[in-house]
């Protein structure tokens, strides 16, 4: 219940800061931004994955409520890839910015990976969640091999 609360007072704040995300004082303020919500993301997706591949006891309301996480943080790192952070050191390839559509395209397959994931998650059936685990793991790692150094 404590995460719940957490993830609920995340939420909003970040639903109140909304209008900032967009306006970042400095372009690092966005790598950082993005880079610490995608580090987060990694941190619950992880929990999760520990549980599908057994080297932690499955609990099904564990798994869901880290899920939650995922669904809530998978929303936000994207306002953090603004063009002005382009040559601000990080490990996102330069072809983020020329190859856009397929970014994005990469981006919003990862996004249904996680809400099929999540779904999966919900129903608690361990076996399709280590089937969704390994599908949202593979359209994430997608991603990192070909927008990530």
């Amino acid at each position: 219940m404590k995460l719940r609360h957490t993830v609920v007072l995340f939420a909003s704040l970040c639903l109140g800061v909304g209008a900032a995300q967009a306006q970042f004082q400095k372009p690092d303020d966005a790598v950082k931004y993005r880079q610490s919500a995608l580090f987060l993301m990694g941190q619950h997706f992880s929990r999760v994955g520990a549980m599908a591949a057994g080297r932690v006891p499955f609990d099904a309301a564990v798994a869901q409520e880290n899920m939650a996480v995922v669904m809530t943080v998978s929303q936000l790192p994207w306002a953090g890839f603004t063009p002005d952070t382009q040559d601000v050191r990080s490990r996102a390839k330069p072809n983020i910015w020329t190859e856009r559509a397929k970014f994005d395209e990469a981006r919003q397959n990862a996004l249904n990976s996680i809400a099929a994931m999540n779904n999966t998650v919900k129903a608690g059936d361990l076996d399709a969640i280590r089937r969704a685990f390994n599908e949202t793991a593979a359209s994430c790692k997608a991603c990192h091999d070909n927008f990530r150094n």
